[in-house]
């Protein structure tokens, strides 16, 4: 019976670790991301409407919207 009960506090432990994992990284990481593919778009309007004449204009924009997908994909889980 004692063995029994070894084995079960163990895999609560294991339990209580991935729960504890998931709240305290991927959780947080899906919120922010998910909050970031909403904010991220009324960071490059503002580019779209100057124009994007210069190069450096057009670089920034397409390094918001990739980081706008890479929010979408990550942030898409969060509820």
């Amino acid at each position: 019976m004692s063995s029994s009960s070894i084995t079960d506090l163990g895999g609560l432990s294991e339990r209580v670790g991935v729960r504890s994992l998931r709240e305290a990284v991927i959780e947080p990481v899906t919120w922010v991301a998910f909050w970031s593919a909403i904010v991220l778009p009324f960071l490059y309007l503002p580019l779209l409407a100057t124009g994007l004449q210069s190069q450096s204009v057009l670089l920034a924009f397409l390094i918001l919207v990739t980081l706008n997908v890479i929010a979408i994909l990550i942030g898409h889980r969060h509820n």
